[in-house]
């Protein structure tokens, strides 16, 4: 079965560790604020706030992020225990939990864009560069992040993720070593857990 082409952003999707390990599935329950304004979607980059709660990072240049939100959970007044693709933003309970994959050696999947949604590439010269984080709303419909990276790299220390490896399954036609999916880390230092002056 053919790779299916990439039409839209996605989010970071957890694949493996550093080093191959093998990413099991394992996250952190980490509280969302009750009444918190703001959707975040599966795949979106999150951050903690210095009550332990977590929030969407909006960082794109720069950003310190705790992990990759995966899904939440909490009581729904109508429906009881309600487990959810994303959070919508605005529930008023007191038990909100979301699931966030906060590993720091973590590497994740993410679409190429040259701005917005629109997919773009970067050549295989870009390993071991660093990128920016694109912010784009998250669907709705799916409960998916819409969170890509820039197609344009650079060396940059401040930039949020390193990228490690190309997605060969992506190459495009025509165009030999370009790749519209990548392999990304948290560039060095980012990491909230790995940041020695805290959240």
């Amino acid at each position: 079965m053919p790779y299916p082409s990439v039409d839209a952003p996605y989010g970071l999707l957890p694949v493996n560790l550093i080093g191959g390990q093998v990413f099991a599935g394992s996250t952190r329950m980490i509280p969302i604020t009750a009444n918190s304004a703001t959707a975040i979607f599966f795949g979106d980059v999150v951050e903690l706030n210095s009550d332990g709660t977590l929030a969407k990072e909006t960082g794109t240049n720069a950003a310190t992020p705790v992990g990759v939100f995966l899904g939440c959970s909490y009581t729904d007044p109508t429906f009881g225990k309600t487990f959810r693709q994303f959070y919508p933003g605005s529930v008023n309970v007191s038990d909100i939990t979301a699931f966030v994959a906060d590993d720091p050696d973590l590497l994740f999947k993410v679409a190429v864009v040259s701005s917005g949604t629109t997919i773009s590439f970067v050549n295989r010269t870009a390993v071991g560069n660093n990128a920016v984080l694109v912010q784009n709303a998250g669907s709705t419909a799916s409960g998916n992040s819409r969170v890509a990276i820039s197609s344009t790299t650079a060396t940059t220390n401040t930039f949020p993720v390193r990228i490690i490896d190309v997605v060969p399954e992506t190459a495009i036609a025509g165009q030999p070593g370009s790749f519209t999916e990548v392999i990304v880390a948290w560039n060095a230092g980012m990491h909230q857990y790995r940041n020695p002056t805290g959240v």
